[in-house]
């Protein structure tokens, strides 16, 4: 299979080099190579973005292989930062008591900022966007005095200058089943 300079071809293994990325590079903000996935390795995208507990070996039927390649190739695809197979839930229903998107304006370098704010546990979600804002953060709290703390946190990185919080009322659409292309 033939892949372009700088990506790794993927039909269930890591890069050319053999190089693997730790979860930090995976999430802490710097690109990552282009990763070129063959037919096989998507129909096995697809088949957990339909069901994540689906057997390996339900999926072995569906897309021809054996149950241990299907397994080799999802443990690949995981490793190379591909995909992630976890419980998704609503934090409201679980007795977390606030949800928000944090709004963050910046000066210098928001690939800095974006990566301490990653460092936060409490966030679970940051992204560098272009329009109003440089970077969204999302939080789950426990409650509005966590909120709080965090956003003092937020506000003292060097080089924010503004925040906004939008509270969520209520989930009303969480979807991850975009397929693959």
């Amino acid at each position: 299979m033939a892949h372009t300079p700088g990506s790794a071809v993927i039909p269930g293994g890591p890069s050319p080099d053999g190089s693997r990325r730790s979860r930090a590079d995976r999430n802490g903000g710097r690109r990552s190579p282009r990763i070129t996935l063959d037919d096989t390795s998507k129909r096995i995208i697809e088949q957990l973005q339909q069901d994540g507990r689906r057997s390996y070996a339900a999926i072995g039927k569906a897309v021809g292989l054996s149950e241990a390649a299907v397994r080799q190739r999802v443990q690949r695809l995981i490793d190379a930062g591909v995909m992630q197979i976890v419980a998704v839930t609503d934090p409201l229903m679980l007795g977390f008591r606030r949800q928000t998107m944090i709004g963050i304006k910046c000066e210098g370098n928001l690939g800095q900022v974006a990566d301490h704010l990653a460092e936060l546990d409490e966030i679970d979600y940051v992204v560098i966007t272009s329009g109003s804002f440089d970077l969204l953060a999302e939080v789950v709290c426990e409650d509005d005095d966590q909120l709080l703390e965090i956003l003092s946190r937020v506000r003292q990185v060097p080089s924010v200058t503004s925040t906004e919080t939008f509270v969520y009322l209520k989930l009303r659409k969480q979807t991850y089943s975009w397929g693959t292309r």
